[in-house]
C-alpha cells in the first residue's frame, strides 16, 4: 500500500468516526449509506476533485463541482467538507440541531460552504448535474461535474428522463456514480423493486458505463482516472460503485435497518472501537 493510500484510508477512518458520533449525538440521521460511501468521498475530496475549499463560490467557475443527489447521507459529506477545509471541524457538533447550517438534508439558505443545491428529494440530482455540466460548456470551462446517487434512486422516473437527455445532448463533461449497496429504506432493492442489469440499462441509454469497488480507495482513484479519460468524447459517464451499507462497523454492515436509525450508547462505543481515531475527534 502506498503512503498516499495509507493517508486516505486514515482519513476515511476518521470520517466514519465523525458519522457515527454525529448521528448518535442527536439520535437522528442516516449512518448506513454514509459509512458505505466514506472511502468514495475521501478519495474525491482529498485527491480527485480540482477544487478550492478556502474560496468557495456558488457558481464553481474554474473548478470541478460535486452534487450529492441522495442527500440523506449528509453526515459523510459534512465530515469530508469539514476535514478538507470548507468549514471548521468543530461545527460537525451542530449536526441536525436547531439553527444549524448542517441540516439533516443539505440545504442552501444556511450558506454552508460546499453545498450548491438542496438535495434529498430523490431523482432530481442528475438533472441538476446535467444543467451544471451544460453551463460549464457554455462558459468554455473545462472542469468537470461529478454526482453521486443511491441505487434505490434508480427507481425514480426522472433519473431515466435525465439519462436520455444527457446522452442525446452529448453531456460528456459529467461523471456520475451510483452507490450500489443493494439496500434501501424498506429492504433489499431486489425485493422492493428489482432494477435488473443496471450496467446494461445505462449502456442502452447511451452512457459510458464503468464499475468499481467503492470499498477500495486505490480502485476508486484508478477508476476515476479512467472515467476522466472518457470525458470529451461524446458520452456522459456512469460508474456503478459496489459498497456495503454500514462499511467499517461490523454490526451495521449489509443491513437496510441501519439506513436511517442512530446507534445507542453501547452501539456507539462498539462502533468507535472498530474505527481508529486518526485526525482527532471534533
Amino acid at each position: 500500500m502506498t503512503p498516499k493510500i495509507e493517508e486516505l484510508n486514515s482519513i476515511a477512518s476518521q470520517v466514519r468516526r465523525d458519522i457515527v458520533r454525529m448521528v448518535h449525538a442527536v439520535q437522528s440521521g442516516h449512518p448506513g449509506g454514509s459509512l458505505g460511501c466514506a472511502d468514495y468521498f475521501t478519495a474525491m475530496y482529498f485527491e480527485v476533485l480540482r477544487h478550492d475549499p478556502k474560496h468557495f463560490s456558488m457558481d464553481g467557475i474554474n473548478e470541478d463541482i460535486f452534487f450529492l443527489s441522495n442527500g440523506h447521507i449528509s453526515p459523510v459529506w459534512y465530515s469530508v467538507l469539514a476535514r478538507s477545509g470548507y468549514f471548521e471541524v468543530k461545527e460537525l457538533a451542530t449536526f441536525r440541531k436547531l439553527n444549524s447550517r448542517l441540516q439533516g438534508h443539505p440545504a442552501t439558505h444556511e450558506k454552508l460552504p460546499g453545498i450548491r443545491v438542496a438535495s434529498g428529494s430523490l431523482g432530481q440530482g442528475l438533472s441538476v448535474a446535467i444543467g451544471a455540466a451544460l453551463a460549464k460548456k457554455l462558459n468554455k470551462d473545462t472542469h468537470l461535474i461529478y454526482s453521486l446517487h443511491g441505487d434505490g434512486e434508480m427507481q425514480e422516473g426522472q433519473i431515466w428522463e435525465a439519462a436520455m437527455y444527457a446522452s442525446a445532448n452529448k453531456v460528456d463533461n459529467l461523471i456520475s456514480t451510483i452507490d450500489y449497496n443493494g439496500q434501501q429504506i424498506d429492504g433489499a432493492t431486489d425485493k422492493v423493486l428489482p432494477m435488473g442489469d443496471l450496467k446494461a440499462k445505462w449502456d442502452a441509454f447511451g452512457w459510458k458505463t464503468l464499475t468499481m469497488d467503492g470499498r477500495n480507495i486505490q480502485e476508486i482513484l484508478d477508476t476515476m482516472k479512467v472515467a476522466q479519460s472518457f470525458t470529451g468524447k461524446g458520452q456522459p459517464i456512469m460508474i456503478l460503485m459496489t459498497t456495503n451499507m454500514g462499511q467499517g462497523v461490523d454490526f451495521m454492515m449489509g443491513s437496510h435497518k441501519w439506513h436511517g436509525i442512530a446507534p445507542n450508547d453501547e452501539q456507539l462505543a462498539n462502533a468507535l472501537s472498530q474505527l481508529p481515531e486518526t485526525l482527532g475527534d471534533y
